[in-house]
């Protein structure tokens, strides 16, 4: 997923088309994605940037891997539709995965895949949460207070049996990732390991933190 505008980072075109260290965070992102043991990919950007995107990613298509370039939509859950659109028949496992998650190591796409192996329908990384969480009213005033240890931050890959997640956006439900969606269909959804640079790059603060991770990675 790369059709974001991206307008929290404050730069003058889309989040996946900014460079880190003179490589965009698509390329990056890609680069990532095509570590895994993938049969397809399909890159989702802003419909004006299609031409654009496609002459970053064709050099780094390897042999084998179809990878393919569409337009994306209003809203997340369009663009997750049109990817899954774009998809051969024979995909039957999808991962969504969010570009601006360019540093994901590859050992989270094989813990995601492993899980879906395994049988589940779907699978999430995340990370323990290390704030004390707090729920609240639209008054400000706190309601509850959730035991930390029972909490997860979570990154993608999402990986889902492809029927579920086609099922779940056919609902027409709400939601603010597609783990959400799937759930909200009555799907057990995992959450297996996530990785601490599986960091979503949102604001320039984000994007400091990434340049200082790959200068350290150097």
């Amino acid at each position: 997923m790369a059709a974001g505008s991206g307008t929290r980072l404050g730069a003058d075109r889309p989040k996946a088309f900014v460079e880190i260290e003179g490589v965009t965070i698509l390329e990056r992102a890609v680069s990532g994605v095509l570590q895994a043991p993938v049969d397809e990919l399909v890159v989702v950007v802003p419909e004006d940037l299609v031409a654009e995107a496609t002459e970053l990613v064709d050099p780094l298509r390897p042999k084998g891997v179809d990878v393919t370039v569409v337009a994306g939509g209003a809203e997340r859950t369009d663009s997750v539709a049109a990817g899954l659109a774009a998809l051969g028949e024979d995909v039957d496992v999808v991962l969504v995965h969010d570009a601006a998650r360019c540093l994901t190591p590859v050992a989270v796409f094989e813990r995601v895949l492993a899980a879906l192996t395994a049988g589940a329908a779907g699978a999430i990384p995340g990370v323990p949460v290390v704030d004390t969480i707090k729920v609240v009213d639209a008054a400000g005033v706190i309601t509850a207070t959730p035991l930390r240890e029972s909490l997860r931050a979570v990154q993608t890959p999402q990986g889902f049996d492809r029927a579920v997640l086609v099922a779940a956006h056919a609902s027409g439900a709400v939601a603010t990732d597609d783990a959400a969606l799937v759930e909200a269909l009555g799907h057990d959804v995992v959450v297996v390991e996530g990785d601490l640079l599986a960091m979503k790059i949102t604001t320039v603060d984000d994007l400091a933190r990434a340049e200082r991770l790959l200068a350290t990675a150097d």
